[in-house]
């Protein structure tokens, strides 16, 4: 087979990409539901190598396996031709062909994972290796798609080749992150604009429990809370439950039975927390949306049922100790707390909550700090490979 140049002499070289995790500020399921969400892009990230080859073969390696390589030829891409984690990978490059991107003349790539971000911990570890290799192939290939189309490519890849029905905040919030920013995205019309934290100038932080619980998306829990909503939504007569306001609710009662209310019911006082918080950080600043935090993490628990013991414990802890507010953060059935706190309470609200789990016999919990930090990006300069 004839090797195939690369479009432009620096990508012969191939290069280094990166792609953060997110942690939800607000907005828990309202995704798929074409809601409001308001994720942050966070300072843990999936670092993706990529060096050209000469035949059509896409292989895959990640410093976290046992150094299996996952190849795959580019004409045999489809859906349910990848499995396993390195579906998050080629997957993506399956995506971008649906997508209409002509795969037809591209080299194949060698492609190698790296990455901080917790897995399983609900920081979408999932979204960070999609990001990661989309905007390298992106680059690789000379595809011109936006960061928006990169995003869809993550989405798509993820509900048909990975199996997860996840809309497409994780993988926004994975391109379009800024610095002390979260990013306040429509997820009906996908229209996104970044809102201002103010974080390090009140002396804040985002501390993240990971409770060590580990969720699966693609599993029951996930996809039951999903049919749930659709199904109040058609009750409605609406295609999205983010249609519905908090008037419709005592109608939506009426309709259908009490356990899909109360699904329906989180989705839509969920997006009207995201709109509230959104405001109270524009004209109050971070110091105002402790209660709305909270409030998310009991609806979650309550209504949604998407919360574990070791979760309302990692809660319950952090606010007695001293937290501004403190949720769930993620698609739920374990992995991580997100808590609004101030600089100097860090260390004492992180003890208490590894106390708590050790008198409750729980696995000892992961804690640290996350900054808002950028969205997907090329990390080499590409200067010192012209």
């Amino acid at each position: 087979m004839t090797a195939i140049e690369p479009a432009t002499p620096h990508l012969a070289q191939g290069g280094v990409w990166s792609a953060p995790g997110r942690v939800n500020l607000i907005g828990e399921h309202t995704d798929y539901n074409g809601g409001l969400v308001l994720p942050l892009a966070i300072d843990r990230r999936t670092t993706c190598t990529v060096t050209p080859r000469e035949d059509r073969i896409l292989r895959v390696t990640s410093t976290a396996g046992d150094g299996e390589a996952i190849e795959l030829s580019i004409d045999e891409l489809a859906a349910d031709a990848v499995s396993g984690w390195s579906a998050y990978v080629l997957g993506v490059a399956w995506a971008l062909g649906e997508m209409g991107s002509d795969l037809s003349s591209v080299t194949g790539l060698n492609i190698e994972l790296d990455s901080d971000v917790p897995i399983g911990a609900g920081l979408s570890s999932s979204a960070a290796i999609e990001c990661s290799v989309a905007v390298a192939l992106n680059d690789l290939w000379s595809l011109g798609r936006s960061p928006m189309e990169l995003a869809r490519a993550g989405r798509l890849a993820e509900n048909s080749a990975v199996g997860a029905p996840t809309g497409i905040m994780d993988q926004a919030a994975s391109m379009l992150g800024e610095q002390d920013h979260a990013v306040f995205l429509d997820c009906m019309t996908e229209e996104a604009q970044t809102v201002p934290l103010h974080l390090e100038e009140n002396a804040l932080a985002l501390l993240i429990v990971d409770t060590r619980v580990e969720h699966a998306h693609a599993t029951g829990g996930y996809a039951s809370r999903r049919a749930s909503c659709e199904k109040g939504a058609a009750a409605m007569g609406v295609k999205f439950l983010s249609e519905l306001s908090v008037d419709d609710l005592p109608e939506l009662q009426k309709r259908v039975d009490d356990e899909t209310f109360r699904r329906c019911r989180h989705i839509v006082t969920e997006n009207q927390r995201v709109l509230d918080t959104v405001e109270a950080l524009r004209t109050k600043g971070p110091l105002a949306i402790g209660n709305l935090l909270c409030a998310g993490h009991a609806s979650m628990r309550d209504d949604f049922e998407i919360s574990v013991p070791e979760m309302d414990l990692a809660v319950d802890t952090a606010m007695a100790s001293g937290a501004i507010g403190a949720r769930l953060t993620g698609g739920g059935f374990g992995g991580s707390m997100v808590a609004l706190v101030r600089d100097g309470d860090v260390d004492a609200i992180s003890a208490a909550v590894a106390a708590a789990f050790a008198g409750a016999g729980y696995t000892e919990p992961h804690s640290f700090t996350v900054h808002a930090a950028s969205g997907a990006r090329r990390d080499d300069s590409e200067s010192t490979t012209t």
